[in-house]
């Protein structure tokens, strides 16, 4: 009997992990795997981008994690340079862009997310780059090696603060231009301003409610300014940091059903609700939340590792189902830590929660040890039953982490109360006698009783 065939679109996290853990679970006389992939890597680290941009990680090869000849090792059979250009679910196709057609019997799509880009003149011109593959990598280290002294950054989330953070300590003069009021819309207000400030401190030119208008460019047709309703700032780069989409074109044209965050619907085991032969992984797929059990769409790399390896568990004969989100993530600005998991306070009120929220202010280490930084430390609590909902951290080193606690806390169902008690480890150099989050569920244990 002739092996089964597993095909896979898309050859970074989601994708590799999807083929090689089904390869661990069937040999290849049994599950033929091959994989397409429109770049010329796979599994290469996204997130690793801006520290090699900033030199922190001096070699492009360190952020692939393996090579296609290490795949081909394992009898996963790679062709990098390859675009899917159709599927046809009804024959159990797809067609390459070279011609190509591929027969399946498994079909795993993790395309991917990609870049927002809204209509904005001027958008792709020279100098304008974004941060999604190696190449782009690539391109803003060779402008700033050409003599680029003036970047403007285009959006306050992960990737806008990280790359203005990185510019910035490269030397270049950065101004951030942001549609919202404030930097890292996924923090209350609060919180959000104190990560302002931490720019503005450095350096760093914050243009809040200032949507994009144009990227002016010379005679060249290169970008030399990014024009907004309150003016133009001048600039020789432009860096792309307003968040992704769902690269679900290929899925669409199919004929896949797609779910309410535009991404492509699965249920928990990443099997299409559609066509149950074709799985979804990564960017390009729906999730949801564990907290409001509602569909959701978060582009972060851990998801797409675990939703790939569910996938190639669930084609490999071993059940398996994702867990859900909760959206937890941190970056760092300079010395300053952000860290959020969980609802902030206007997504716990919109998913129907009686909220309350609180926050506290402290030191990364006892306040008597060296290098003994502020913290401060928000919690979100459901005012009826205490149950902890979402948390955010801003401070010194040392505090982006301790977001993993309170993630842990929340994934568990802890209340504030029962969290307080919680036995945590001390010592003067890592932490106060009673650690910030601690001292957070105290003060929220104490808003729930009183």
């Amino acid at each position: 009997m002739s092996a089964e065939r597993l095909l896979v679109i898309g050859g970074d996290a989601a994708g590799m992990s999807a083929a090689a853990q089904a390869r661990r679970l069937r040999p290849a006389d049994e599950l033929a795997i091959t994989v397409l992939e429109q770049g010329p890597d796979v599994s290469y680290s996204a997130c690793g981008i801006p520290y090699w941009v900033e030199g922190v990680v001096a070699d492009r090869d360190r952020l692939i994690a393996r090579t296609p000849g290490e795949f081909r090792a394992q009898e996963i059979d790679v062709h990098t340079g390859t675009r899917a250009e159709a599927v046809d679910l009804d024959a159990g196709t797809v067609r390459t862009a070279s011609g190509r057609t591929l027969a399946y019997d498994h079909l795993v799509l993790a395309t991917g997310g990609r870049p927002l880009r809204p209509p904005v003149p001027g958008l792709d011109a020279d100098g304008v780059h974004g941060v999604h593959r190696l190449a782009d990598g690539a391109d803003i280290r060779a402008a700033i090696a050409a003599g680029a002294r003036q970047a403007v950054v285009l959006g306050g989330g992960y990737i806008g603060l990280e790359m203005a953070d990185v510019l910035h300590a490269r030397g270049l003069s950065v101004t951030v231009v942001l549609a919202d009021p404030l930097p890292m819309g996924q923090l209350d207000a609060d919180m959000g301003e104190r990560v302002c400030k931490a720019l503005g401190d450095m350096g760093i030119d914050v243009q809040p409610e200032q949507p994009v208008r144009e990227i002016e460019t010379d005679a060249d047709g290169a970008a030399r300014a990014v024009r907004t309703d309150a003016g133009s700032y001048p600039c020789d780069l432009v860096v792309l940091g307003l968040g992704m989409g769902p690269e679900v074109a290929l899925a669409r044209d199919a004929g896949l059903r797609l779910g309410k965050t535009g991404a492509i619907a699965v249920d928990r085991s990443q099997r299409s609700r559609s066509h149950p032969e074709v799985f979804a992984a990564g960017d390009c797929a729906q999730t949801y939340h564990r907290l409001t059990g509602e569909p959701a769409h978060v582009a972060l790399g851990t998801h797409a590792n675990k939703q790939g390896r569910v996938a190639g568990s669930v084609i490999g004969g071993r059940p398996a189902r994702f867990a859900g989100v909760l959206g937890t993530a941190l970056t760092k600005v300079g010395d300053l830590e952000i860290a959020r998991t969980g609802l902030c306070t206007s997504e716990a009120e919109a998913a129907g929660y009686d909220c309350r929220a609180e926050t506290i202010e402290g030191t990364t280490r006892a306040g008597y040890y060296p290098g003994a930084d502020p913290i401060a430390v928000k919690l979100v609590s459901d005012r009826g039953s205490g149950r902890l909902l979402g948390a955010q951290v801003v401070g010194g080193p040392t505090s982006g982490k301790r977001i993993d606690v309170l993630a842990t806390a929340i994934w568990a169902g802890l209340t504030a109360e029962e969290f307080a008690g919680s036995d945590l480890s001390y010592a003067p150099p890592f932490s106060p006698t009673y650690d910030p989050v601690v001292v957070a569920a105290r003060a929220a244990s104490r808003v729930e009783q009183g």
